[in-house]
């Protein structure tokens, strides 16, 4: 879904994308590339109303919709640079969970109870979730975005590089303001949007009328059809009440740091005959077969983690964002913060670090999977056998260390 968690200083080393060149124009030349992408934008709004109207909106309201539009430079500005920079995971996490949001979490919870607790009976999602998922993505309702989706959507339909994508949630989006779902269309640079920051496309699948007004109205003030349209969409891709998304968890010295992958999955009592324990010493909850996770390499917190792990992965890919949506929901049960520490004096690696670490391990023989800046799974995998062969702990961390290792 990924909206306005960004907000909250989310590009974590996760996703990555070639850099996009930026030259500045003089004034005078900014003001004549503005004036032609409007106009540009103008001529593909005309040449897309047919698609739009064969899509099902009706000429009316695409006609009403986007008289006016205007194209946003700002908006291609940050999809084109949204992951140029990167955060480590515990300085995101020390916003996404701070004692600000669980306290105002908690009040959250206090003053919509009733509602969390029918939509938590009614989905099978613990209010806690819910409101994590809340707090994450609009701190709780208070700031929802405030850019026109029309137009961003249609200014990165017309921009191309994702055209086809945003095009089709530019349709999405019509039909949404055809069905009179939404008064004041506003989010993220993205079109997200709500309280929950759904896409359009996701509206369209999983919004649900919980308040019974005919409307699905993820944008008011009543955060009732957002918060129940959040559960439904965790329900659709498994979500599992009762259990966690995941605990944090004590490895034994010597531990098997090649094991420490979601690609690995081992019941729980293999686990703890390998030395596993909850990270206060305590023995393993069993919630069925779960993964070891190290989001920060071996010096950080490591977490045992099942399925719901995944399913948050649905919101957002992100494994600082899942963690975030995890603690949080725990802390607004009572429970305690990450206890361990993280190597703190390190920092993430820029996109084109991260293109050049891809770059330089497979020229070493170390399959990355392509370079793209992206540490998804075929390079963390390269960087664990890249760290067994100079007999480093091999957790698959992609550090600066690595990378100069690798120079």
């Amino acid at each position: 879904m990924r909206g306005l968690a960004g907000a909250i200083g989310v590009v974590v080393v996760a996703l990555g994308m070639a850099r996009a060149q930026t030259i500045l124009p003089d004034p005078v030349a900014g003001v004549d590339m503005q004036m032609g992408n409007q106009a540009g934008l103008e001529a593909w709004v005309a040449e897309f109303r047919s698609r739009a109207l064969a899509a099902g909106v009706s000429a009316a309201v695409f006609d009403a919709a986007l008289r006016g539009v205007t194209f946003d430079p700002k908006v291609v500005e940050r999809d084109r640079k949204q992951n140029e920079f990167s955060k480590t995971i515990w300085d995101y996490l020390d916003t996404a969970v701070s004692e600000d949001r669980v306290a105002l979490g908690l009040k959250a919870i206090a003053r919509h109870r009733d509602l969390l607790e029918r939509i938590e009976a009614d989905y099978g999602v613990e209010k806690e979730v819910v409101a994590a998922v809340w707090g994450l993505e609009s701190a709780y309702g208070t700031y929802r975005g405030d850019l026109p989706v029309l137009g961003s959507l249609a200014t990165l339909a017309y921009e191309g590089r994702r055209g086809a994508f945003f095009e089709a949630e530019l349709i999405a989006a019509l039909r949404i303001v055809e069905g009179g779902h939404v008064e004041r269309f506003v989010g993220s640079w993205a079109g997200a949007s709500g309280h929950t920051q759904f896409m359009p496309s996701s509206w369209e699948k999983f919004a649900v009328d919980f308040d019974g007004d005919g409307k699905r109205n993820l944008w008011g003030d009543d955060p009732a059809d957002a918060l129940a349209s959040a559960a439904n969409y965790l329900r659709h891709w498994g979500w599992t009440k009762g259990m966690p998304w995941g605990v944090e968890v004590r490895l034994p010295e010597g531990f098997d740091y090649d094991q420490t992958t979601e690609r690995v999955v081992k019941p729980v009592a293999e686990w703890q005959a390998m030395g596993v324990r909850l990270v206060d010493g305590g023995d393993l909850p069993d919630h069925g077969p779960g993964s070891i996770l190290l989001p920060g390499g071996h010096r950080g917190a490591a977490f045992l983690i099942w399925p719901n792990f995944q399913v948050i992965e649905k919101y957002n890919t992100a494994d600082a964002y899942v963690i975030a949506i995890g603690s949080l929901s725990d802390r607004l049960k009572g429970g305690p913060p990450i206890r361990h520490g993280w190597p703190r004096e390190l920092r993430a690696l820029t996109l084109a670090e991260r293109m050049e670490l891809q770059e330089l391990l497979g020229k070493a023989g170390f399959d990355p999977g392509g370079v793209d800046g992206r540490m998804g799974p075929k390079t963390v995998a390269a960087v664990k056998a890249f760290q067994k062969a100079r007999g480093l702990v091999p957790d698959g961390y992609p550090s600066l260390e690595v990378l100069e290792l690798l120079r």
